[in-house]
């Protein structure tokens, strides 16, 4: 079975806590949390502070995205905050077998972002340390993106490699999964499925989630 990780992203941030309660109650398995810093993507989002302030609101896993520039300066704070996932770009740190190291040294698990033009060859020699690769099905920076479908043959690809090196990492995707899209996904070997505005932006938020959660 699948987990499912809704995006605060496309939440309602001047309720933010009740959201987050809305879909742990629902049945979600992780809190997915983007952190922009208008450098590395063309949008600001939330920090630590943020991330603090809504942990008490669930127990759920919490699932930090990074979406900075040197990401290894902040490690710290976003554990504190309550991180019990940290994804980074691969992109956006210059010495990334360093960063997951750092990230490892604090107990929480440690991923590694892919945008959609990135190849999977960056990732050879630290997949072995991985906990989750996330491969970004949208240009990151914005939510309520389209999928783009090119991306199914590259979590084909990644199934294949860790098939082949035996190790058990998680595969997440994110960006412009939906129902319409989502058996497709699954089908292709993905672990972890993100969903913004297919679940914050739905009428009925908890059915929205009972419904991705129906389908296997």
């Amino acid at each position: 079975m699948y987990k499912l990780a809704p995006s605060i992203l496309s939440a309602d941030f001047s309720k933010l806590g009740e959201e987050v309660q809305l879909v742990s109650e629902a049945g979600c398995d992780y809190i997915h949390i983007d952190v922009m810093d208008g450098h590395y993507v063309p949008n600001i989002t939330l920090g630590p502070l943020i991330i603090k302030s809504i942990r008490k609101f669930s127990d759920k896993v919490f699932d930090v995205h990074l979406m900075i520039e040197k990401p290894e300066r902040f490690i710290k704070d976003f554990v504190d905050a309550g991180a019990d996932i940290i994804t980074v770009h691969e992109e956006a740190s210059i010495h990334l077998h360093r960063t997951i190291q750092i990230i490892k040294s604090y107990g929480v698990k440690a991923g590694v972002s892919l945008n959609p033009a990135t190849t999977l060859d960056c990732l050879k020699y630290v997949l072995i340390d991985l906990d989750m690769v996330l491969l970004m099905t949208v240009n990151p920076g914005f939510g309520g993106q389209s999928f783009i479908p090119g991306m199914i043959d590259k979590v084909r690809s990644l199934v294949k490699i860790r098939e082949k090196e035996g190790l058990d990492f998680e595969i997440q995707v994110d960006g412009g999964v939906g129902l319409n899209n989502l058996v497709e996904v699954l089908e292709a070997g993905v672990d972890v499925v993100v969903a913004g505005s297919a679940i914050f932006g739905a009428d009925d938020v908890i059915a929205a989630v009972k419904a991705f959660k129906a389908v296997e």
